[in-house]
C-alpha cells in the first residue's frame, strides 16, 4: 500500500512551476510505478477495470469446461475403440483368451493349429453379419460393392534345411504371394485354393490377412452427440519370422472415423450439438480479446522501456542494464498469448468435429490440453501478488537455472547407465530388452520404486551377468537416490533459504528500482566478470516488481 500512496501523492504534487526536465522525469516514475502496480492497485490508482484480470478468470473458466465437454466425448470415442478391438479378437482369433499373451494375441505351436487359426479367420469372416452382435459390416467402395477380403504369404525364395545334419540352404530373398476374394464366399478358399494353403514352414515368414469394416458409434446419442461412422482396417498376422516352433498371431486394427454420408436424427441431439457450437465461438472470441490485450501490454512495454533507457541514457550516460530491461520483458503475457493461439486452434477443431467435418479428434485433445495447461499455468502469476505464494514462485525462479544445469550433468551419467543396461542386461530382464524400457525402469528405481522385482526377475542363468546386475543396480541406486537426488534438494533448499533471508533483510537493488525510490546515487557499471553470488542476486532482482513495499513482492 505504500507504493499507491506515494504514487498518488506523487500525482497530485507536480505543480506548474515545476521545470520541463523535472515533469518528465516524475512522469516517467509515475508510469514506472504504475506499470508494477497489481491489477487492484492501479484501479486504487486510476479507476482503469482490471480487464486482463477479467478476461483471463472468464478464460479459465470457459477453457476448462469446454475442455471437460470434449473429454467426455472422447472418452466415448476410445472406449468404442477398445471394446471393437476386444469384440474381433473374439471373433476371429481361434482359442482367445480375453487377454493377450505379452505383445501379441494368440500363440500356437502345431501346423495343424496354424492351419485351424487361418480357415477359422475366413469363416468367421464370412458369417459376420449373423455373429456380431454390433453395427458393424463388410466394407464397400465408392459403387457399393464389398471391398474383397486380402491374404499374403510371404516365405523365402527358396531353401532346404536339414537339422539332424546341421545342413540348410535358404534363398534369403523374400518372396510375396496373394490372392483376395469377395468376402461371401472367404469358406470356400480352402477347397478351391489348396495350393495356396500348402505351406512350408520353414521357408514361411508370415502370412497376413487384411480386410475392411464399417461400423457407428451409436453410444455418442446418449450424450446427445452426432454419432460417427468408423473404418476398420483389421490385419491379422501370423509371424513365423523367429522359426522357433511358435507362430504368433497378432490382430491389428487401424480405427479411422468419418462424417456419416447419409444420416438422420431427431430430438434434442441436433440441438445440443448448436449450443456447443455458438459455446465455441464464444470461447475463440474470449481467447482473441485476451491475445489483442497482452499484445498491446506488450508493446506498451516496450515503450515504456525505450522512454526509459532514453532517460537514463541522457541524464545518466549510461544503459540499462540486462536485469532491468527483463523487468520490462513479462514472460507471462507471452504464455498467455501461445495458450489464446493454441485454445483458438482448438476449438476451431472440436468446432469442426461437432459438424462431423472432421475426426482428428487427437490433434484436437493435443491442443485444447496443451491450452488449459499453459492457462492453468499463468494463474501463478497472480498468486505472486500474495507475499506467501510468492516465496515458492521466487524460489522456483531463483533454483531453476542451476537445476537446469544439475539435470544436464547427471542426464550424462543417466544415459550411460541405460545403455549399459541395454546392451548388458537386455537379453536377460524383460525391463531391460529397450532403450525406452530401459530408461523407464531405471526412472523407476529412481524414485524407489519397483526395487525388489527389478532384481527378482533377473535370470541367473550366466553367472557373470548375474554378479554384473548386482553391481550396476547397486551402483544406480546408491549414486542417483543417495547423491544425485539430496544434491537436487540441497540446489533448491539453498535457493528457498536465500529468498527467506532477502525477505527479512532486503533484496539487492538495481538501477529501475534505486529510480523508483527516487535515488540519485548510481554507482558505475562494473566491467569485471560476475560472480556467481552476483549472478544470483541479479536472478533474484529480477523476480522481484515492487521494491517500495515490504508486504507485497510481485515477480514480473
Amino acid at each position: 500500500m505504500e507504493l499507491l500512496v506515494r504514487y498518488l501523492d506523487r500525482s497530485n504534487s507536480i505543480s506548474s512551476a515545476s521545470t520541463p526536465d523535472i515533469i518528465k522525469e516524475d512522469n516517467l516514475r509515475d508510469d514506472l510505478k504504475y506499470y508494477f502496480m497489481s491489477p487492484c492497485e492501479k484501479y486504487r490508482a486510476r479507476r482503469h477495470i482490471p480487464w486482463k484480470l477479467v478476461v483471463q478468470i472468464l478464460k479459465i473458466v470457459m477453457i476448462t469446461t469446454q475442455l471437460i465437454l470434449f473429454g467426455l466425448n472422447n472418452q466415448l470415442v476410445v472406449s468404442y475403440k477398445e471394446e471393437n478391438m476386444m469384440a474381433l479378437k473374439n471373433l476371429f482369433l481361434k482359442d482367445y483368451s480375453g487377454v493377450d499373451e505379452d505383445d501379441y494375441s494368440v500363440a500356437v505351436y502345431t501346423q495343424q493349429h496354424v492351419y485351424d487359426s487361418l480357415f477359422y479367420v475366413l469363416d468367421q469372416y464370412s458369417q459376420l453379419d449373423r455373429l456380431s452382435v454390433g453395427p458393424i459390416s463388410y466394407g464397400e467402395d465408392e459403387d457399393g460393392k464389398l471391398l474383397p477380403l486380402r491374404i499374403c504369404k510371404e516365405y523365402y525364395k527358396r531353401g532346404s534345411v536339414d537339422p539332424s545334419d546341421d545342413a540348410y540352404d535358404i534363398d534369403a530373398e523374400v518372396e510375396t504371394v496373394c490372392m483376395s476374394h469377395n468376402p461371401k464366399t472367404a469358406n470356400q478358399w480352402k477347397t478351391k485354393n489348396s495350393s495356396f494353403f500348402d505351406l512350408d514352414f520353414y521357408r514361411l515368414v508370415d502370412i497376413k490377412t487384411t480386410f475392411q469394416l464399417k461400423g457407428i458409434n451409436l453410444q455418442t446419442v446418449r450424450s446427445r452427440e452426432l454419432p460417427d461412422c468408423y473404418s476398420f482396417y483389421v490385419t491379422i498376422t501370423f509371424d513365423n519370422q523367429c522359426h522357433s516352433g511358435k507362430v504368433k498371431i497378432f490382430l491389428d486394427i487401424d480405427a479411422q472415423s468419418c462424417a456419416c454420408r447419409d444420416w438422420k436424427i431427431s430430438g434434442t441431439a441436433q440441438k445440443n450439438t448448436h449450443y456447443l457450437l455458438v459455446f465455441d465461438s464464444f470461447v475463440i472470441l474470449v481467447c482473441l480479446t485476451s491475445a489483442v490485450l497482452c499484445t498491446r501490454s506488450i508493446l506498451l512495454a516496450v515503450r515504456l522501456l525505450q522512454r526509459f533507457s532514453r532517460f537514463f541514457h541522457e541524464n545518466y550516460d549510461r544503459k540499462v542494464c540486462e536485469d532491468d530491461q527483463k523487468e520490462f520483458l513479462n514472460g507471462w503475457y507471452v504464455l498467455v498469448i501461445v495458450s489464446d493461439l493454441l485454445a483458438i486452434i482448438g476449438s476451431i477443431l472440436k468446432m469442426e468435429i461437432q459438424a462431423k467435418s472432421l475426426t482428428s479428434y487427437d490433434v484436437c485433445s493435443i491442443f485444447l490440453g496443451t491450452s488449459t495447461l499453459l492457462v492453468w499455468a499463468g494463474v501463478i502469476r497472480y498468486l505472486g501478488y500474495f507475499q506467501k505464494y510468492n516465496v515458492l514462485i521466487l524460489t522456483m525462479t531463483a533454483a531453476f537455472p542451476k537445476v537446469l544445469r544439475f539435470c544436464c550433468c547427471a542426464g550424462m551419467i543417466y544415459l550411460g547407465y541405460t545403455f549399459c543396461g541395454w546392451i548388458v542386461l537386455g537379453p536377460y530382464h524383460e525391463k531391460f530388452e529397450g532403450l525406452s524400457r530401459v530408461a523407464e525402469c531405471l526412472f523407476s528405481l529412481l524414485n524407489g520404486d519397483d526395487m525388489f522385482t527389478t532384481f527378482a526377475q533377473l535370470k541367473d542363468k550366466n553367472t557373470l551377468v548375474w554378479l554384473f546386475s548386482r553391481a550396476y543396480l547397486y551402483s544406480f541406486i546408491s549414486l542417483f537416490i543417495y547423491m544425485v537426488l539430496s544434491l537436487f534438494i540441497a540446489i533448491i533448499t539453498d535457493a528457498y533459504e536465500t529468498i527467506k533471508s532477502f525477505q527479512k533483510n532486503g533484496f539487492p537493488q538495481t538501477d529501475l528500482q534505486k529510480f523508483l525510490r527516487e535515488q540519485k546515487d548510481f554507482p558505475a557499471a562494473e566491467e569485471s566478470s560476475q560472480t556467481d553470488v552476483h549472478v544470483k542476486y541479479s536472478m533474484l532482482c529480477c523476480c522481484q516488481r515492487v521494491p517500495e513495499s515490504d508486504d507485497v513482492i510481485l515477480i514480473s
